[in-house]
C-alpha cells in the first residue's frame, strides 16, 4: 500500500508533463531602476523645480498605489541628483486637499500631505533602510530600521537640521484647514553624505554604484488619503515598509 500511495504521488506531481517545481511568486517582479546623474556644482536648494540644473534631468512618477485606488490620485513626480558630497531631491506634486500639521521634527508627517523617500545605500536592503519623510511645508521625519521596522534609530534634532530642505508653500506654517482647490507644490532637499555613516555601511555615489530605494506619496489624515508608490508594492494592505519591493538607483557621472 505505501508503495501504491507513493507511486499515485508521483504521477500526480508529474502529470501532464509538470515539474517539481514551485509556483512564480507574487512578489517576483521587475525592478525599477533610475539613473541618478551627477552634478558639477552643489545644487541651491529654493524648490525650484524649473532651475537649470534639473532641466535636463528626468523625472520619475509615482502611478503605483497601495490600498483601493485613491480618487484623488495626485500627480508626483520625483527627480535626484548627486555630488560627492550629497544627494538632492526634488518632488513635484498636483494635488487637492492639502493639509500640514506636524511642523516639528520626527512629528507625523505622513497623516500630512506628504512625500517620502526610502533607501539603504547599498545594493542590497540586509543591513537595513534609511525612511525621510517630509510633509509640505518642509517638517523632516527621519530613521534607520531593519526589515519588519525592527532597530529603529532615530535622527537626532542637531542632524536633521544639517538636510537643507525648500518648499514652495510657507515652510513651517500649518494649513489646519485643508486648501480644496488645485495646488501644485515643490519640494527640495540636500542629504549630506556624512550624516548617514553614522547609522549604515555606505557604498558611496560614484559611475555604476546602485542603492535600492523607493519613492511615495500619501496623506492619512486628509479627507482623501491615498498611498502612492514608485517600485511597485505587492501587498494588500498600505505598508511603505517594505524594503524587498525597493527598486533601485544607480548613480551615474
Amino acid at each position: 500500500m505505501r508503495y501504491l500511495i507513493l507511486s499515485s504521488l508521483f504521477l500526480l506531481i508529474f502529470s501532464n508533463g509538470c515539474a517539481l517545481t514551485a509556483p512564480a511568486s507574487k512578489d517576483i517582479q521587475m525592478y525599477k531602476t533610475y539613473l541618478t546623474h551627477k552634478v558639477a556644482q552643489p545644487v541651491k536648494i529654493d524648490a525650484d523645480w524649473n532651475k537649470a540644473v534639473w532641466r535636463n534631468i528626468e523625472p520619475v512618477a509615482l502611478n503605483n498605489y497601495m490600498g483601493d485606488k485613491p480618487s484623488h490620485f495626485p500627480h508626483t513626480q520625483v527627480k535626484l541628483a548627486w555630488d560627492q558630497d550629497n544627494i538632492y531631491v526634488i518632488f513635484r506634486v498636483e494635488d487637492r486637499f492639502v493639509r500640514a500639521v506636524a511642523n516639528e521634527y520626527n512629528g507625523n508627517v505622513w497623516q500630512d500631505s506628504c512625500v517620502e523617500f526610502f533607501f539603504s545605500p547599498q545594493n542590497s536592503v540586509e543591513n537595513g533602510y534609511f525612511n525621510l519623510e517630509t510633509n509640505c511645508i518642509a517638517t523632516i521625519l527621519m530613521r534607520h530600521q531593519s526589515s519588519g521596522m525592527q532597530n529603529i534609530v532615530w535622527f537626532t534634532n542637531d542632524e536633521l537640521k544639517q538636510i537643507n530642505i525648500a518648499a514652495s508653500l510657507p515652510k513651517g506654517r500649518q494649513i489646519s484647514n485643508e486648501i480644496q482647490e488645485p495646488t501644485v507644490w515643490t519640494l527640495e532637499y540636500a542629504i549630506p553624505l556624512k550624516i548617514l555613516t553614522k547609522y549604515s555601511q555606505l557604498n558611496k555615489p560614484a559611475q555604476g554604484v546602485k542603492w535600492r530605494a523607493n519613492f511615495y506619496k500619501c496623506a492619512d489624515k486628509t479627507s482623501q488619503p491615498h498611498w502612492l508608490t514608485w517600485s511597485k508594492v505587492l501587498f494588500e494592505t498600505p505598508n511603505f515598509h517594505l524594503p524587498k519591493y525597493f527598486g533601485y538607483i544607480e548613480f551615474v557621472e
